[in-house]
């Protein structure tokens, strides 16, 4: 059995969202091969010098996990890009590039966090662009502590703002970029997670029946993708 997860937007203001990742860990991840978390896994994170003992307290759990036997994979999302080796090493994780193909239920599988899709919405792939430019990365790894921190809370509030006045369709996947990525990969399973919109959608890719696995956010529920001899198996679950 392999887990997919992704929008769990770690924090300490949502308690809930936290204990049921940690039954997570201590229940299903226990007897999965593989975890796989596709992007925004924090709310925030401004740089792996600067983990809280909250953050902390996850990484920790990760690690447990990562000692009892199941493989970790994190990949970064648009609201932690800034998360690095030393967090990953102390977490016993492997971080993922964005995108990747991977192996499940015998099949190539591409996994992505999925903003890179929604390419309709320009203001953002603009700022994407920058961001995750190695040498924007690097000036801002090496920010002072307090301007990072205000930057990230300046950088939080604007999304939600822009977010709130774009339409359905831009902030959503550009549906002719799936089939063309899919294809430039190989593959006729696409799983990824930001959109918030959890569903499974099926699609042509090259003339061939393909399918694009959409994760759901954790908020008022868990979102979860099972793979094992069934198959694919998306499902929500309520927190306890």
């Amino acid at each position: 059995m392999i887990l997919l997860i992704s929008d769990l937007h770690l924090q300490e203001e949502r308690p809930d969202i936290t204990r049921a990742f940690l039954d997570l860990l201590d229940g299903r991840a226990r007897h999965a091969k593989a975890l796989y978390i596709l992007g925004d896994f924090f709310e925030a994170w401004i740089g792996d010098d600067a983990m809280t003992p909250f953050q902390r307290s996850i990484c920790q759990a990760l690690r447990a996990l990562s000692d009892s036997g199941t493989a970790i994979y994190l990949m970064h999302g648009n609201r932690d890009f800034l998360i690095g080796k030393a967090f990953c090493e102390a977490a016993g994780c492997t971080l993922l590039a964005d995108p990747s193909v991977v192996e499940l239920g015998g099949e190539p599988v591409l996994l992505m966090h999925g903003d890179s899709l929604c390419t309709r919405d320009l203001a953002y792939m603009k700022l994407r662009r920058y961001l995750r430019n190695p040498l924007s990365l690097w000036i801002l790894r090496h920010l002072p502590l307090r301007t990072r921190q205000k930057l990230a809370r300046k950088l939080r509030s604007e999304s939600r703002t822009q977010t709130r006045m774009k339409t359905t369709e831009i902030v959503d996947v550009t549906p002719h970029e799936v089939p063309q990525v899919m294809s430039a990969m190989g593959v006729r399973t696409l799983v990824h997670g930001h959109t918030h919109r959890p569903a499974i959608h099926k699609l042509m890719v090259d003339g061939q029946p393909a399918r694009r696995i959409v994760l759901g956010d954790w908020d008022r529920q868990g979102w979860a993708l099972q793979v094992d001899a069934q198959g694919f198996q998306l499902a929500a679950f309520n927190f306890a």
